[in-house]
């Protein structure tokens, strides 16, 4: 057998050569095209819904949120695990789907059961579905810190400076930020001056609005 194919390639050398070229072509654009991975993702479809609950305690965001969400994404269809996490002022609900299921189906799902369970939260609450990552996408926590500045301060920093700038970074899906004072700006309208330049001005209930 191997006498033949020698014989084959000594007699049809042109063909053979030509079919090296081929092959050899074809392997210089399959490594500058295909997508080469040191750890391929062979991970299944993951939603995660994250929660930010400033001021409750492990036990208040276990019982307040963690909980009543678990208990709607029950039966979710083609759902395979359901776990969670409850952290000081944090909730993180995953959910995994079978193989094959399409992400953006799965997230819709999950998103029409929190919208069902959502106006049942307590008031101050905010956040929602995750991005798009899967399990093997690894999570940097890092703390802001610095001498002379309050907790205001470095959350104005963290919110308007390192989070868009990491933001920008190929790779990164999303910034979550966690702890220290958010920054608010409240308008207080006085009313005679809005009566001097002609504005209605109307109370309702406490508040006041023109």
């Amino acid at each position: 057998m191997i006498a033949a194919l020698i014989r084959f390639a000594l007699v049809q050398r042109l063909m053979i050569l030509l079919l090296t070229a081929a092959l050899i072509a074809s392997g210089v654009y399959a490594f500058q095209t295909l997508p080469i991975d040191a750890f391929p993702d062979i991970s299944a479809p993951q939603v995660q819904v994250i929660v930010k609950a400033p001021g409750l305690s492990p036990t208040e965001v276990e019982s307040r949120i963690t909980f009543p969400i678990e208990a709607e994404m029950q039966g979710l269809p083609r759902q395979t695990v359901l776990r969670s996490i409850s952290k000081y002022s944090l909730s993180s609900i995953t959910i995994d789907f079978e193989d094959g299921t399409d992400i953006y189906w799965a997230r819709q799902q999950v998103s029409e059961r929190l919208n069902q369970v959502w106006g049942q939260m307590p008031a101050g609450i905010e956040g929602g579905l995750g991005p798009i990552t899967t399990p093997l996408g690894e999570a940097y926590m890092y703390r802001v810190e610095g001498a002379g500045y309050d907790n205001q301060e470095l959350r104005r920093i963290q919110d308007w400076v390192i989070r868009p700038r990491l933001r920008t970074i190929e790779g990164v899906a999303d910034v979550n930020s966690l702890g220290g004072e958010v920054q608010v700006f409240e308008v207080a309208a006085d009313p005679h001056k809005l009566r001097a330049r002609g504005a209605e001005y109307r109370r309702y209930g406490n508040c006041a609005g023109a």
